[in-house]
């Protein structure tokens, strides 16, 4: 029989007090919570932080991993989508990451993914059709529906989409959505569906709209798309409708911070109530998706942190079930060993394969914003199909993976490179090959740099060649996290070092291919128009 005692101050974020006392675990259980005139420490006793919504795969790192990683700053689970693996390896895929994700002491919450493929525009290595999402559910015990990013099929009810959504339904499960810019009466039609939350929000006032129609919102702050700023002044005239995440983050900015990040930023810099942040940090993802974490009360898990004050946030110790997972910036998680299952078949590509015949033409260039997902539809003149490099427009392309097949080439703005090429196997939601470069054979160098190595990210430069591998799914490693992180800064390092101004230049990549978010972007397939969801003329073509 495991007990210990920890006495302080008990935030009590339920019933909104706090109060000197002491709590006792037995067996990974709280057994009581009893209040103390003088507590034996000054330090402050609260329910652990979750991400409400983030893909464990973009961190690079495989589940194990990622808890060793974000224990130390008091997270105690997530609330995650694991479709990125799923549309490389399907079921088998998800059931990878629950069963790795059991192997460590963490809270790792796994949405049954709606979108495999994401659409029918792009080539993936699996399908997950509504029979294996109900098998999920019912065999698998997942608690949710992940991400409906196929709001067009929903809206118009399509009827395979509709199929996902009435197994959800049926066992009264969370259905988590995805709707970038949707307002009015088409967001009153998706959220009427059974869809109940959003994390793509970038505007007050569509965050606000959805609010209205029962919605409830996700604040993402990640490493590519950073929305907090934008949604901030929900926490106080929504606090019961908010929740936090990060959606995707990169593996050196989750040794920086975590959802510890937002607490912080909202209570230091814009002063909102203590309870209101700390609820949208832990009690609403466990009230809404009925997570079985708990909340510092008797009988619960003994899932909590221990940090110095309420304002710095420094975490102290961490505890799940009753486990000290970390302590003191330290964490105690082991390193587990993992197998790589992958999928990867394409061969060997040559310059010649991502030259484009355009003459001096207007085509349509992808217009990239930095700290944003969204894209604009440029028409600019491109010369012979060559990059222009003083105008800042790039080659881009997407190489399939899953077969032989020629890539799709296009035209991007605003990343900035001036010389060399940078690609990753991580591209949303397919996880093809995607590449961005100066030059034809810089282009090619990087994408057979990938190839050789079955998926990782490449950096490229006259001689030099750089790559990170990633032998699980080619979307993930297996190795320590701390030192993945390195290795992920030095990659950074090198891409910012080729002239890229962007915050995350690979994590802006890989949402290049994601074509769920308008407005332009760019499939194994085609140009694709995210607007009206249809592909657009070739480049080579247009007028």
């Amino acid at each position: 029989m495991t007990q210990f005692s920890c006495s302080g101050f008990i935030v009590d974020i339920i019933s909104r007090r706090i109060y000197p006392g002491t709590v006792e675990v037995e067996n990974g259980k709280i057994k009581r919570v009893s209040e103390d005139a003088h507590p034996k420490n000054h330090f402050y006793i609260l329910p652990g932080f979750i991400d409400s919504h983030v893909h464990i795969e973009s961190s690079m790192l495989i589940p194990s991993e990622f808890a060793r990683l974000a224990s130390v700053h008091g997270t105690v689970g997530t609330v995650s989508d694991p479709h990125e693996i799923a549309n490389v390896l399907g079921v088998a895929g998800i059931r990878y990451m629950i069963e790795n994700g059991t192997k460590v002491p963490f809270h790792f919450n796994f949405g049954a993914s709606s979108c495999v493929p994401a659409t029918k525009f792009e080539t993936a290595g699996a399908e997950i059709a509504a029979k294996e999402i109900e098998e999920l559910f019912k065999v698998d015990k997942l608690k949710y529906l992940s991400e409906m990013m196929n709001y067009p099929g929903v809206i118009h009810r399509d009827p395979l989409v509709m199929d996902k959504i009435k197994v959800a339904k049926a066992l009264k499960k969370p259905i988590d959505g995805h709707a970038p810019g949707l307002k009015g009466s088409e967001a009153k039609q998706y959220i009427e569906a059974g869809i109940s939350t959003d994390h793509e929000c970038y505007a007050l006032d569509e965050a606000l709209d959805k609010i209205k129609y029962g919605m409830k919102i996700l604040i993402r702050e990640g490493s590519a798309a950073k929305n907090y700023e934008a949604l901030h002044p929900l926490i106080k005239s929504h606090p019961d409708k908010v929740m936090f995440c990060c959606d995707d983050k990169h593996p050196h900015e989750l040794v920086e911070g975590h959802i510890n990040l937002i607490v912080k930023r909202s209570i230091q810099k814009h002063h909102y109530d203590l309870m209101d942040v700390l609820r949208a940090a832990s009690l609403h993802p466990i009230e809404h998706y009925k997570l079985d974490i708990g909340l510092l009360r008797p009988n619960d898990t003994a899932d909590f942190i221990i940090v110095n004050n309420l304002e710095e946030f420094k975490v102290l110790e961490n505890y799940v079930r009753g486990i000290l997972i970390a302590k003191e910036g330290k964490t105690l998680i082991p390193r587990m060993e993992a197998s790589t299952p992958n999928n990867f078949s394409t061969s060997d590509k040559k310059a010649a394969d991502f030259k484009v015949e355009v003459g001096n033409q207007a085509v349509h260039v992808i217009d990239v914003e930095d700290g944003q997902l969204i894209t604009k539809d440029l028409l600019m003149p491109v010369a012979l199909g060559l990059p222009d490099i003083k105008k800042d427009i790039l080659k881009i392309a997407v190489i399939n993976r899953y077969e032989k097949a020629k890539p799709a080439v296009a035209f991007v703005h605003n990343f900035g490179l001036k010389k060399g090429a940078i690609a990753s196997c991580i591209a949303h939601d397919s996880h093809n090959i995607i590449v961005v470069g100066c030059s034809d054979q810089e282009i090619c160098d990087a994408v057979n740099l990938l190839i050789e190595n079955k998926g990782g990210i490449a950096v490229v430069n006259d001689q030099e060649k750089h790559v990170l591998p990633l032998p699980v799914a080619g979307i993930m490693t297996n190795e320590d996290g701390y030192i993945v992180a390195k290795k992920y800064e030095e990659m950074d390092q090198r891409a910012k070092e080729l002239g890229s101004h962007l915050y995350a230049p690979f994590m802006t990549l890989s949402f290049m291919a994601l074509l769920v978010i308008p407005e332009l972007k760019l499939s194994d397939k085609g140009l694709f128009d995210g607007k009206r969801f249809k592909f657009i003329e070739k480049v080579d073509s247009l007028q």
